[in-house]
Formats: structure tokens, sequence, C-alpha cells
């Protein structure tokens, strides 16, 4: 299974307590306001605009920032910005290949913040599509394995969605990803719902075909460049094909 997956659920944990919480509510909301935008301010008739203000929700934005990045992004308020998303391509420490997604007001500024992010910790930039190749879109849904009053398991979890387009239930220690095609995402969200199967987080996502086995120093060196382009505003997305064993993470954490 993918370490960096296990890294992203404990980041996940503790993030309500985390230092750059206000960091993280701005990126959310930045994405609802972005959905609106594109596809109107009703979540009932926008599975983008429901899925990030969900996913907001389960990350503890106060409703009222929610509202009034739906009401900017549809055009009721005035004052929203005009977000462009920018997928960067890079190598980060031992050659792991990185898409960096960005959702910016200004390409000129994020495109400098991201390349001195890189090379300053042992990345670099690509040109594009030279990274991209490696990575497919893929429908995510996280789904805790502990929910009030009951264990949801991986069979629930077929059970519950493969008539609906899931193609791989993964075991994340603690919560199961569940795979679909990009397509199939709302179908397998809403199936879990009419299942009564509660879930953190459902995007399309970038998936690696193939993973880079990373020893401690290499992922040391890889989450600390993550850290600092995750800091950065105008990220919203960062994908990597790395994967760090068991006992490497374990050591990783220890440390």
């Amino acid at each position: 299974m993918s370490g960096h997956s296990k890294w992203a659920t404990t980041k996940h944990k503790k993030a309500v307590v985390d230092a750059k919480r206000g960091k993280m509510f701005a990126k959310l909301i930045k994405n609802v306001e972005v959905a609106a935008r594109m596809g109107g301010g009703d979540p009932s008739g926008n599975p983008t605009l429901y899925d990030a203000i969900q996913k907001a929700k389960k990350s503890s934005v106060p409703n009222d920032n929610i509202d009034r990045a739906v009401k900017r992004g549809s055009g009721e308020d005035t004052g929203g910005a005009d977000y462009q998303t920018i997928m960067y391509e890079g190598y980060g420490p031992a050659g792991v290949a990185l898409l960096i997604e960005c959702l910016t007001d200004n390409k000129n500024r994020a495109a400098m913040e991201v390349r001195t992010a890189m090379s300053r910790n042992g990345g670099s930039l690509a040109d594009p599509g030279s990274v991209s190749f490696l990575f497919h879109r893929k429908g995510v849904v996280v789904v805790p394995a502990e929910q009030e009053g009951r264990t949801v398991t991986e069979d629930d979890l077929l059970e519950a969605t493969l008539e609906a387009g899931a193609d791989d239930v993964q075991d994340l220690d603690g919560a199961f990803e569940v795979l679909s095609e990009a397509t199939d995402l709302v179908d397998v969200r809403t199936a879990l719902q009419t299942a009564g199967i509660d879930y953190d987080s459902a995007e399309a996502s970038f998936v690696p075909d193939n993973k880079v086995a990373l020893d401690a120093d290499a992922a040391a060196k890889l989450f600390r460049l993550i850290d600092v382009l995750e800091d950065l505003d105008d990220v919203q997305e960062i994908y990597a094909n790395h994967e760090v064993p068991d006992e490497v993470m374990a050591a990783l954490d220890a440390g």
C-alpha cells in the first residue's frame, strides 16, 4: 500500500490542531469558490461543489465561510478572484515524480514560488507532459473504518460500490481508499451514502501507475519538499509516485 497515503491520512487526523489550519481553510474555501463559479451555486446540481463543500465541512471550516465562498463564486456576491488551475510537473528527491496543482489569480507568482521551493529542497521542474503520463485521473473516496455504531470492512465497501463503478479498495490502516474512474466518482460517493457509510473526502485525483520505493533519508527529504510546497498559498494538491515501506514510515514517525 502507499506510504504516502498513510502519511496523508495521519496528517489529516492532526489537521484540526495543526498550526497551518488557517492556510488549509483558505485552500478549501478557494476550491468551493471555484467550483461554484464553474458549475453554479446549487450543490444538488453541481457535484464538484457538493464534494468541495463536504470536504470543507469535514475539515471544520465554518459554515458562514463556506456560504460566502459559494456566493462569491456563483456571482451572488462580488469580490471573487479570477482563479486559474495550473499543473506543474517535476521531480523530487530519489527521482520521485511530482504533479503540483495550483489554483491561482497570478500565474507568474505561482510559477516563481513553486520553482523556488523545488530548487531549494532537492527538486526540479520538468517540461509539461514529461511526468503526467506516469499518472491516471481516478476517483478517490477515503472512508474511515471506525464509524458511529459500526466498523466498516473492505467487503462492506465492495458490496456497496462495485455496481456503481468502483475498481479497487485499498486498506490505509484505519481507513480505506475506494478507487474508480473519475467519471464514476459521483456514483460511487452516492452509493456509499445510500448504504449509510460516511466518508472523509471524495475527489478526482491523480494516481500513479508505478511507485518509487524510498529509504528513510529519501522519504524525509521528499516529505520536507512536500511540506514546503503545501505551505504555498497557490498550491492546492500534490501528487507523487513514491512508496514508503511500513518499517521506514515507523522509523520516521519515531524520529
